[in-house]
């Protein structure tokens, strides 16, 4: 029934944007424009949400216990959109990112490019997330891995951000979660439980699926693909391997537990090699 609800959603997208773009051509009238539209925000934000048995109240990580992982990265992070300064993180519980996490890497204070107006996109390997290796949080097998998509340039300054919600986000939501989540890698922990990793760098994946892969050891490197502004670990726990009908699942970090938005933390690590290497 999810499925259904997010490909209406899509549809009523794509039909407002063919309308837009049919009214610089023939004369559209300008209140059946929004009707599609409408029903868009209604289906995406309000029967999706209803249909998949989600309270309307806030959530909180205390009302259900975390599953404890190791950390998916070493070395000096930031965290961004963190289920311990709210619930959803991000605003939604599409895609099971109900508890997701995002984390920049700061190896120093300022040692990241900053927001502002100028320059309008910076080449990812101006960042130091770029690149970074990510790690499997615990004993797993690989369901899912794909680094097929490119890394874009940066959305960090005012305009490029504009162009974000307003016109790269809406296209890529169009393409469903693969298009969301760009290149990835999802683990099955076991239990109900899984892991993903989203944004990945192109090219950068150790594994692939089927493969048995043990705690600590390197799945691929942290990329720009996907809905990113910035090369960052977009990191959640999941019941389901199936975006399209996940549900987020409540994490903790062994060592470091949830960061709160804003703030940094060491994560430490100890590299491990491929079973059998």
């Amino acid at each position: 029934m999810r499925k259904v609800f997010n490909w209406a959603a899509r549809v009523c997208l794509l039909i407002y944007l063919v309308m837009v773009v049919a009214g610089f051509f023939v004369d559209v009238p300008y209140g059946w424009t929004w009707l599609p539209l409408g029903l868009w925000v209604l289906i995406g934000f309000g029967v999706n949400r209803r249909a998949a048995g989600v309270q309307e109240h806030p959530v909180t990580v205390s009302d259900a216990e975390a599953v404890e992982v190791a950390a998916p990265v070493t070395g000096r992070w930031r965290a961004l959109n963190s289920p311990a300064s709210r619930v959803p993180s991000h605003g939604t519980r599409a895609y099971g990112q109900t508890y997701a996490i995002d984390i920049v890497a700061e190896p120093a204070e300022g040692g990241r490019p900053g927001f502002g107006w100028w320059p309008l996109v910076r080449r990812s390997e101006a960042f130091p997330a770029f690149g970074a290796d990510l790690l499997a949080v615990a004993d797993a097998t690989v369901v899912r891995a794909d680094d097929r998509q490119r890394d874009h340039l940066s959305r960090t300054s005012w305009l490029a951000l504009v162009y974000f919600f307003t016109v790269e986000a809406v296209v890529r939501s169009l393409g469903g979660a693969r298009r969301v989540i760009g290149n990835h890698v999802v683990l099955d922990l076991g239990d109900g439980t899984y892991a993903l990793y989203a944004h990945l760098k192109r090219g950068s994946l150790a594994v692939r699926p089927g493969d048995r892969v043990r705690t600590g050891q390197l799945l691929g490197r942290c990329g720009n693909s996907g809905n990113s502004t910035e090369p960052h670990v977009h990191f959640q726990l999941m019941d389901s391997a199936d975006l399209n009908c996940a549900h987020g699942t409540p994490f903790t970090w062994r060592g470091v537990g949830v960061p709160c938005n804003g703030r940094t933390f060491e994560a430490a690590g100890t590299a491990v090699t491929a079973p059998g290497a």
